[in-house]
This record gives structure tokens, sequence and C-alpha cells, in this order.
């Protein structure tokens, strides 16, 4: 009490702005979509969206990016974990719906989300210290270019993955180009174009993940990642195999494309989307013909965007596909399908897209070449 007597008013105004400005700024934090938490010698990120499922939109990339750089430099900072709040998703993706309405508004945001985007994505390949991402629950199109290219990708049973873009007119973007002709055989390229789902131990089987780990034991594992002394990378890599190890659950059920493997690497070795349809037609088998339905709801041009964007990739380093791909994005916000299947998907949900063209025949070689073209000083520089 005697010290706020011998306070003048002056010191008592700066005392009272200066708990106002603090408590702003912890209700900011409690409200921010990204949360960053520096334990001992860790850094923790939080993907903070859980009613959205941790979508990722501009605001979040300009705040990840910069923290990543920082903690890159500082000696006190030894490992990076990234994970998603709530019970459900990781990160379902890109914050679509806002890009779309930039896009048709010719506001820059359908510019900077997409260049921002992949500048993370690309920060992230190349990080220096370890990388953990913790992708319990959803982890599709934007929540995997925040994960695929780290170090280190943890999955549990709650993990559902997918590319399933070619359904919105789009195309599996954040690198896809470059991990996914990565995956054995033509996996990457049926995942690419038909937007299939994997779970659980099988996003591991296939390397989109590097562990498995039941998500009961995710809480006690980043403990133990937190707690390690200035870890190197065979470090990070032991405690995550020790947790693999004591993760059972599923390991005796096969791999959900255990029989269709073969004939995936058959019927998708081509050098067209109307190969690969004609291959699946005269093949008759049921999972053949789904496949066939499955294509044919997908954007036409999204189709022979992405059979090139993989068969592209399959040759290029990371940062040459995320160039490519910045050139796609773009190619897609001046086009029709894009605007169509968010309406149809996402928006209006009646799940019935007009697509423009409707058929493969209508998507001429050239139209596809003008996507892939220079963006002259506008593109991706990284």
């Amino acid at each position: 009490m005697s010290l706020i007597i011998l306070t003048s008013a002056h010191r008592l105004r700066s005392i009272f702005r200066l708990q106002r400005i603090q408590g702003h700024m912890m209700s900011s934090q409690a409200g921010s979509e990204v949360v960053f938490e520096k334990v001992g010698n860790a850094g923790v990120i939080t993907l903070n969206r859980p009613k959205a499922l941790n979508a990722l939109n501009l605001t979040m990339i300009r705040h990840i990016y910069p923290q990543l750089k920082k903690w890159d430099k500082d000696s006190e900072t030894d490992i990076v974990i990234i994970k998603g709040a709530g019970e459900k998703a990781f990160c379902a993706g890109g914050d679509i719906r806002a890009v779309t309405e930039a896009g048709k508004a010719g506001d820059s945001l359908a510019q900077d989300f997409f260049r921002e985007e992949y500048i993370l994505n690309n920060t992230i390949g190349t990080y220096q210290k370890p990388y953990v991402a913790l992708i319990d629950g959803i982890t599709m199109g934007g929540g995997v270019g925040l994960s695929v290219h780290g170090r280190f990708r943890v999955a549990t049973e709650k993990t559902l993955f997918a590319m399933p873009e070619t359904g919105i007119g789009l195309f599996p973007d954040v690198g896809g180009g470059y991990f996914l002709p990565r995956l054995r055989g033509k996996l990457g390229l049926f995942l690419a174009l038909t937007g299939f789902r994997l779970k659980g131990r099988d996003v591991q089987r296939v390397g989109v993940a590097t562990h498995f780990v039941q998500s009961e034991k995710i809480a006690s594992l980043e403990k133990d990642l937190v707690d390690l002394k200035s870890p190197s990378v065979s470090d990070v890599a032991q405690l995550l195999d020790t947790y693999q190890e004591q993760s059972r659950l599923d390991a005796e059920k096969p791999f959900v494309l255990q029989e269709q493997t073969e004939a995936i690497d058959r019927l998708f070795s081509a050098g067209s989307v109307e190969e690969i349809m004609d291959n699946l037609k005269k093949d008759g088998s049921a999972f053949a013909l789904k496949q066939t339905e499955i294509l044919a709801k997908m954007s036409p041009t999204s189709l022979k965007l992405t059979l090139r964007q993989i068969q592209e990739g399959a040759r290029m380093s990371l940062q040459e596909v995320l160039v490519m791909e910045y050139r796609l994005s773009q190619a897609c916000m001046r086009g029709h399908d894009f605007y169509e299947g968010v309406r149809a998907v996402l928006i209006d949900k009646d799940q019935s897209p007009k697509w423009k063209p409707s058929t493969l025949s209508g998507v001429s070689e050239q139209a596809v070449e003008e996507c892939f073209s220079s963006l002259a000083e506008r593109d991706l520089k990284l």
C-alpha cells in the first residue's frame, strides 16, 4: 500500500496502461489462430482453428513463416513440433473459400496465399533443425504441405490423409508434384487423380508419415520430445522408433490397397488420362470400374494438369516443383473449374459441378501447355 502512496500519478497511469496492454496480448493470444510456445528448448506450433478443422489461412502462414525462421537461427531452440488443436484435425487444408472469393474479385490474396504458402512449404522442406509434425487427425491439402516435407511425420489411428483437389477443379499442390511421384509404383499418381483417402497406419505404410504412434501416446511423446537435450536427427528418430514399436494397434491389419497394388501400377502406367480411362474400362474389375466412376466426376482439366504435374515433378527438386505449381495455381485462378468446384462441393454442396470443358477430349494439349508456361517476373521466387 505504501508503494502506491509513494508512486506518482504518472507512474500509476503507466502501470494501468501496461496491464491493459498485457491483458489485450493475453486475450489475443488465446483467440489467435496459431499459437507459439517455447517449452524448454523446443518450439511448439499449435494450429488453433479447431472449429474450422484448423484450416490454414494467410494470417496463419504469415505468423508461422517468420517464427520458423527465427527458431532456425536461435541457439536456444533445438527442435520444432507442429500439431493441431482439438480432437478431429491436424489441418484439413487451406482456406479455399477465402481464396475463391479473392480470385473472383481480382484481389491479390489469390496470388499471395499460394505464393506465401509454397514459400512456407519450402522452408519446412529445407529446415535444418528436427521438425516433427504430429498429424493426429484429418490431414489434407494445405495440412499435408505443413507436414510431409518435414523430417518427421507422426500418424495415429485418427489420421485421415487425402489430396482431393481434382474434385474441386484444382490439383494436388503444396509440393504434391514432389512427394507423390516418389511413393512406390504408381500409388502417388493414383492418390493424386482419385483423391483416395488413406487412414491410420496406412499413411505411414505408404511413406506419407515416417512413424505410426497410437493417439493415446501422443501427449507422452510430445513431452519426451521436448525433454530431449540438444537432440540430433538420429536422437529424434530413435525416440519415435521406440514409440512406434510400442504401438501395435492395427499392426496385423493388411494395407488397404494391398490387393490392388499390382493393378494400380499396371492400369495407371499410361501417357495420358484417356489411356488410363481406357485401361480401367478394359480391365473391367470392380476396382477398375469404381475408379472409372470416380475419375468421371473430377474436373477433366484438373486431371490432365495433375498427370503432367506428377510426370514432370518426378524429375524435379522440391523448389522446381513449387515454381511449377505456382504457375498452375494462377492458371486455375484464371480458369472456370476451381470456382465451380468450390461452389458445388463447399458452398452450395450440390456435388454437381458443371466443368468446362466437360470432357477430357475438350481439354487441348495447348490449354494444358499454357498452364505450365512461365509467369515471367510474377514467377515464384524461392
